[in-house]
């Protein structure tokens, strides 16, 4: 490092707004790579509040010792700051398509790299703003330059806070949007070489070699991303997007369709039968004459079908939080085939909201609710679990209605099943008996994804022997409804288990430790 004077040369009214446009562009520029950081590791690893939580402490506390690293820069600051702005489009834009690869091709050392990615972006990014606080300090007082240059900062975050989730990720995808604002980097490196004074032909070489390469990886990451994210499905990716709620992806081999959210299997269409049919049919069959249903979840139409099966079914509403998903269940050949055009029934309306928002604003009386909803893996979810939640379904409940709500696994997380069983049991206050829930637990072997449980509730106790199935089944007989409701000793409930409320969401613990056990 060079130990000269520390500006190089006063910068012109013009350079300084310039350079004060360029911390704008930064700020924004840094955020995205923080989000797109903390969208891939919980899609990759799951637990988006952990790991969002770890993205941001880890970022913040890079950008802090960066900041201290910058006093250690002297000499022709502005040409370190471009220098400074290459490294961070370097690194920052190739992020995204790096941690998907190193996910695939070398899944266990992935958390050491995605932090050390990080923290390597994040000290970049803590350089920046001393340096052009440095910069501007040669023209204006110190005080005047950091605050303009601070209250620019902010307000690119701002910026990149709000554009990342309306506009960037639905548009431009996880790797692309990286590899777009790596180029805008760039693009600020390119304005401030040509504020550098002197002999320029080395940077600028430097520079169009990181536009060229980042330009290319933005041209083929599709085919990039679609490469490795093949390695990490067993079968051919046949539809793949990230939306501001989800990554989802269709794979397919042969006859096996398989839906994946998140990383997660959704469903196999080889036995999708055995958990659509264990969810619904057992719901409708307890409820006399069902004519109103609410599926909550269920984008995929699966759980539709399963209801549309019922001659006596006059109207359906199906709330799903992620409009892609309800597209696809509607337009996809695939899933179209798989659930037999049940979003496309004029019976039916489709809702694209949080589900506990609608069923808190909601109005209108079900027969029948079922509750498609992801399992519970982060927080976020867990309050779709929570007393508060089945309260309020209880409430849209008409008379002698049912509620059932996948449970998770009986066998895998025992305590996370048991306390769903629980906290519906709870739902409803006691000082009001006559609304009371009367829960029941049932399970069945997907093969796909193992033992499952369910949890069927009424506010009458539901009597197992008393269901039959009456209509069309792949999997389902009376015999068999009937014995999913007996259990063995290794998957008997545990009362003991805490109830899952909004302020205490102890059911994420129960899932989190009830899984880790099997999956080290």
């Amino acid at each position: 490092m060079q130990t000269t004077n520390p500006i190089a040369d006063r910068p012109s009214r013009n350079a300084s707004i310039i350079l004060l446009a360029s911390v704008f562009l930064v700020a924004g520029c840094g955020l995205v790579y923080e989000l797109v950081a903390g969208a891939v590791a919980s899609y990759i690893m799951g637990d988006a509040v952990t790991q969002f939580s770890l993205v941001i402490g880890v970022f913040l506390c890079a950008m802090g010792l960066g900041a201290y690293l910058a006093k250690f820069f002297n000499g022709d600051l502005l040409r370190t700051f471009v220098e400074i702005e290459i490294w961070i489009g370097l690194v920052g834009g190739i992020s995204s398509v790096a941690m998907f690869a190193v996910s695939a091709l070398a899944a266990p050392i992935f958390p050491v790299f995605f932090f050390a990615l990080c923290t390597l972006i994040g000290v970049l990014i803590g350089i920046e703003i001393p340096l052009l606080i440095r910069i501007l300090r040669a023209r204006a007082p110190v005080s005047e330059a950091l605050s303009h240059v601070l209250a620019l900062d902010y307000f690119g975050a701002l910026a990149g806070a709000i554009l990342f989730p309306l506009l960037v990720l639905p548009y431009l995808g996880l790797s692309r949007s990286s590899l777009v604002f790596g180029l805008m980097n760039l693009g600020v490196a390119a304005i401030g070489l040509a504020l550098v004074k002197g002999k320029r032909v080395g940077a600028y070489l430097r520079l169009a070699t990181v536009v060229v390469l980042l330009g290319a990886t933005l041209v083929f990451s599709g085919r990039l991303v679609g490469f490795m994210e093949d390695l990490l499905y067993q079968d051919s990716i046949v539809y793949a997007r990230s939306t501001p709620y989800q990554r989802i992806v269709l794979t397919r081999w042969r006859e096996d369709v398989r839906l994946y959210l998140n990383g997660n299997i959704q469903f196999s269409s080889v036995d999708e039968a055995r958990y659509h049919e264990s969810l619904v049919l057992p719901a409708m069959a307890a409820c006399p004459r069902p004519a109103t249903v609410l599926i909550l979840g269920g984008g995929d139409g699966m759980a539709a079908r399963e209801v549309f099966k019922f001659a006596s079914v006059q109207r359906v509403v199906l709330v799903d939080l992620d409009p892609e998903m309800t597209r696809l269940g509607r337009e996809r050949p695939e899933l179209v085939a798989l659930n037999r055009g049940a979003l496309r029934d004029q019976r039916l309306e489709v809702v694209n909201k949080d589900a506990f928002n609608y069923v808190e604003d909601s109005r209108e009386f079900f027969d029948v609710i079922v509750i498609d909803l992801p399992d519970p893996n982060s927080e976020a979810l867990a309050k779709l679990y929570a007393t508060a939640f089945y309260r309020l379904c209880a409430r849209r409940l008409a008379k002698g209605g049912v509620i059932v709500t996948q449970a998770t696994s009986p066998f895998f997380a025992p305590e996370a099943f048991t306390c769903i069983l629980n906290t519906m049991a709870a739902a409803v206050p006691p000082e009001a008996p006559s609304g009371a829930l009367h829960p029941r637990p049932y399970h069945v072997n997907v093969p796909s994804f193992g033992e499952w449980g369910f949890v069927l509730a009424s506010r009458r106790p539901v009597r197992p022997d008393a269901l039959d199935v009456v209509v069309p089944a792949r999997f389902l007989n009376t015999a068999t409804l009937r014995a999913m409701f007996v259990f063995s000793r290794d998957m008997l409930p545990d009362r003991e288990v805490a109830v899952n409320r909004l302020d205490h969401p102890v059911l994420f613990e129960y899932y989190k430790r009830g899984w880790s056990r099997f999956h080290k």
